[in-house]
């Protein structure tokens, strides 16, 4: 299925577009709540004192353009029902604990205009992303104030290394909470 969005047709993803993913995440406190124990490299990222939300969501997309190849993203847009999903009547795939994501077929430009805020604050982030060749994962969980990675070593540390972005490394069994902030 595709969905009109700009003046251009996007394709709407399904189970097949998510499969890699679904399934392989584990319940508890750890980062492999959010991201499948696949990748090299962890982290948890939250915008670091004094940066606006909009400076830190750009940055975070800068460095992820940075470190892929020109392809295809694919953003997620988990339906809350309060919140923007940016396709409110397109079909969702189902992941984590059964939760309704809209998958759009887009890219990084897209991530950074398409929604108008989210579950974590104003910015216009997906909840969840990732390029079609599933090199890094971006992912924010619905009662989580904070978004997890996984990627490469070097993209891990480009995240922790920008004052914009101060991404925090975590192992695959470390709780994902960043210092400061507290679950509700």
């Amino acid at each position: 299925m595709d969905v009109t969005r700009d003046g251009r047709s996007w394709r709407i993803g399904t189970a097949d577009d998510v499969a890699w993913l679904a399934g392989q995440t584990t319940h508890g406190l750890s980062i492999t709540t959010a991201i499948p124990p696949v990748f090299r490299a962890y982290a948890t990222f939250y915008p670091p004192d004094g940066v606006s939300v909009e400076a830190h969501e750009r940055a975070v997309v800068d460095e992820l353009t940075r470190d892929t190849p020109a392809q295809p993203w694919w953003l997620g847009y988990l339906d809350t029902g309060a919140h923007d999903i940016v396709f409110p009547f397109a079909p969702t795939v189902s992941l984590y604990a059964g939760w309704p994501y809209v998958l759009v077929e887009a890219g990084p430009e897209q991530a950074l205009t398409w929604r108008t805020g989210h579950m974590r604050g104003d910015g216009p982030l997906p909840d969840l992303f990732f390029p079609a060749d599933h090199s890094w994962l971006v992912s924010a969980l619905w009662d989580d104030a904070w978004t997890d990675i996984g990627g490469s070593t070097a993209l891990i540390t480009a995240l922790h290394r920008n004052p914009l972005v101060s991404a925090r490394p975590v192992g695959p069994d470390e709780d994902a909470l960043p210092p400061g902030l507290t679950r509700e």
